[in-house]
């Protein structure tokens, strides 16, 4: 594959996903786009990262699903490996929001120290 091919590919699949993480924001987030993910760990006495891993598992599954379709000589649309690897892509963007979220308020209760690990997730 050349270089110019693979950027196209990388630019559609990058558009792609924003516009579904657009599109999901509006169905199912409040002013705050990880909230889905917060309540879930409420519920589920969990951390919202776990809630998140929780959630990214099925898709996990369906990538690895159509995997084994293929490998069984079963044909996969390309519509639906574009699906499920954005949704894989989408789930690992919240991911690093939520770690991103959670080094600011690291941050913030120590000072603005320089912190760059996070030793505990809050539930």
């Amino acid at each position: 594959m050349t270089s110019e091919k693979f950027n196209q590919i990388l630019e559609e699949t990058l558009s792609k996903c924003k516009s579904t993480l657009g599109v999901k924001a509006n169905e199912y987030a409040t002013s705050d786009r990880l909230h889905n993910f917060k309540v879930a760990a409420e519920l589920q006495s969990c951390t919202p990262m776990t809630a998140l891993a929780g959630m990214m598992a099925r898709h996990t599954v369906s990538v690895y699903d159509l995997i084994d379709r293929v490998e069984h000589g079963v044909e996969v649309p390309l519509e639906l490996w574009d699906e499920k690897i954005g949704d894989h892509i989408n789930y690992l963007i919240l991911l690093s929001a939520m770690i991103q979220e959670e080094f600011e308020e690291e941050r913030t209760e120590n000072n603005d120290a320089d912190t760059r690990s996070i030793i505990g997730f809050r539930k």
